[in-house]
């Protein structure tokens, strides 16, 4: 459902292209309300060809009502996916997704060589560098991994885009030669909170405005003589959308926006600022918070990302979140409903059950090759609300040490929200407190990245210096006793997975 529009409303519109799905709203420029929306599936797996991506904007732009009445639109996207293009704009091989974990390996070999062989050096080297030490979610260690294992490829490399560039880009009116398209590879531009999640991105350099480094990109790569999309400053526009967008009516003219990765846009959609947390519980699990200045953690729990409004936005990921509830469902038999309310029929601390869910490998801690495992069976513990119990807590537990992790960069907790997909059971809702030892809220169900690139979209179209004030949705508070029991005996087992 939407508003009603008035003869004077002018509508923006907001483009979350995530690992999952597509999703698009449109809404109003001055208050933020929402107007309509539509959304369509990506395909699943870790290697996506973006046409992929193109089809399903195309398709949610259509379910949404279309775009022909937009002044200004931006795109949210997943971050750290690797785009790479030949010199007639032609896409090489598959995207390589932010959770495949292929390039683990060269991860390791990057740190290594930084470091002149000492893997300790090395890991604060690339802190100091961008913020970040390379995991597999980073792009800069997957063109690593194609230039070692698909060298044939890395040589045909003429661009390298992360997933919102590229769907910015085709938008623009820029394409493959082969679509009859003008693949103007100097077009591709960005922002710094996707940027910094490359790897050879440092969003503190040149006052704050962020420097691309060279030197970094030809230890991945082999080479830098490759077109990097150009850099944006927050509420900078991109330029116009193509006549029509090849089916998604994108009215022509309509201004375009530099974009974000999806965490940076979705802090933006809440309203996040220094002092708030949020937890993100979806196919990933995001611990964030707003930082005005930059950070630099040798230990890789914390990565050092910016974020879209000139700040900086600190990030602890876990590669394992909703998709711990669902598995557990599924082999209990039950649904999500099913699944919280036998979680909440045993006790904290499940009695001593603890499930260790690195069930894809983890990013933090970076163990790409762990496995999940279930620690404490006995007879008493081997009943369904045990294992609920057991997983919803081993789900926080991994998201409470990110939050640890920030703490120890400094960061100060004043607010603690619950976002996303696994936010909605009322298990997790009512076992966060236990777990985090702090009151959560829980915002109304939204669809906060898609949120955040219309607010985006909003600020480019004003010219305005900030983003403009939007109410933030309603939200419901949870509180209970901290249970320690939980993160100690998950604390006791974690590094046996």
């Amino acid at each position: 459902m939407g508003t009603t529009l008035g003869s004077t409303d002018v509508l923006v519109a907001g483009i979350d292209s995530s690992t999952q799905s597509c999703k698009v709203v449109v809404r109003d420029a001055r208050t933020g309300a929402l107007v309509r929306s539509g959304s369509a599936s990506h395909p699943a797996g870790t290697e996506v060809s973006p046409e992929a991506w193109w089809t399903a904007f195309r398709t949610a732009a259509e379910v949404a009502g279309g775009l022909d009445d937009v002044a200004a639109l931006a795109v949210g996207g997943q971050q750290h996916g690797m785009v790479v293009l030949d010199a007639d704009g032609e896409v090489i091989r598959p995207a390589l997704l932010w959770n495949d974990t292929r390039s683990a390996g060269a991860a390791q070999d990057l740190i290594r060589e930084l470091g002149d062989g000492d893997p300790v050096a090395g890991a604060g080297a690339w802190a100091q560098a961008v913020g970040s030490v390379p995991v597999a979610s980073l792009t800069v260690t997957k063109l690593r991994w194609l230039r070692d294992a698909e060298p044939q490829n890395a040589a045909r490399v003429a661009a390298v885009a992360l997933p919102h560039d590229w769907l910015t880009w085709r938008i623009a009116g820029y394409g493959p030669r082969s679509e009859g398209l003008e693949p103007d590879l100097g077009a591709l531009v960005t922002d710094r909170s996707d940027a910094s999640g490359t790897g050879y991105f440092d969003a503190s350099a040149d006052g704050g405005r962020g420097a691309y480094r060279p030197d970094l990109l030809e230890l991945a790569l082999g080479r830098s003589d490759v077109a990097l999309p150009r850099v944006l400053g927050p509420g900078e526009p991109a330029g116009p959308a193509a006549r029509g967008v090849a089916g998604a009516g994108v009215a022509d003219g309509a201004l375009i926006g530099p974009g974000a990765g999806d965490n940076a846009a979705a802090a933006l959609g809440l309203g996040m600022r220094a002092g708030d947390v949020a937890v993100s519980i979806g196919t990933s699990g995001v611990v964030s918070a707003i930082a005005t200045a930059p950070t630099a953690d040798a230990s890789g729990l914390v990565n050092g990302f910016a974020d879209a409004t000139g700040n900086y936005l600190l990030l602890g990921v876990t590669l394992n979140a909703s998709r711990v509830l669902d598995a557990t469902a599924r082999v209990l038999g039950v649904d999500h409903a099913g699944l919280s309310r036998l979680a909440l029929q045993a006790p904290a601390g499940a009695d001593g059950l603890v499930l260790v869910p690195y069930l894809e490998g983890e990013r933090t801690p970076n163990r790409p090759d762990a496995s999940g495992t279930l620690h404490g069976m006995r007879l008493a513990t081997m009943t369904p609300a045990h294992l609920a119990r057991a997983a919803v807590e081993g789900m926080l537990c991994g998201l409470a040490d990110g939050l640890d992790a920030l703490r120890a960069q400094g960061v100060q907790v004043e607010r603690l929200q619950l976002i996303g997909g696994g936010a909605q059971s009322e298990a997790v809702r009512r076992i966060a407190p236990q777990v985090f030892g702090l009151p959560v809220t829980v915002p109304e169900p939204g669809e906060y990245v898609a949120d955040g690139a219309a607010r985006q979209a909003a600020w480019v179209r004003s010219g305005e210096a900030q983003a403009p004030r939007w109410e933030t949705s309603s939200s419901t508070g949870y509180d209970a006793p901290a249970e320690p029991v939980i993160r100690t005996q998950y604390a006791a087992v974690r590094d046996l997975a």
